[in-house]
């Protein structure tokens, strides 16, 4: 499982909407881009989500992540996302969206199963 930068490409079910990442530590980088922890993927915009409609609401927000924190690898104590964190967005219907990581943005760091 690799480890997750501020390179990495999120996006929802809809596989267009692009979840707008921001790393939150600086003490630890990769080919000089920060290795994203614990919370850095939640509460982040999402942008273009193409699941318009009358009823529908588009994906606009990440929520709690629910897999893919490392449960070896902390940074300042906090655990490290891996390329398989995934969680729900506030799209319709509720509680059935999800955000997944389509790229890690590197290819040099992984974390041994």
């Amino acid at each position: 499982m690799k480890l997750l930068t501020e390179d990495a490409l999120l996006v929802c079910d809809h596989q267009i909407g692009r979840v707008l990442i921001r790393g939150t530590q600086s003490l630890v980088t990769i080919e000089a881009r920060q290795v994203l922890v614990e919370s850095d993927p939640e509460q982040r915009t999402i942008v273009s989500c193409p699941n318009l409609g009358a009823t529908i609401k588009p994906c606009t927000l990440t929520l709690k992540v629910t897999a893919g924190y490392s449960s070896f690898v902390r940074i300042e104590g906090r655990r490290v996302c891996l390329d398989t964190v995934t969680g729900l967005t506030d799209g319709t219907p509720p509680v059935t969206v999800n955000y997944l990581v389509r790229s890690p943005g590197q290819t040099l760091v992984t974390e041994a199963p």
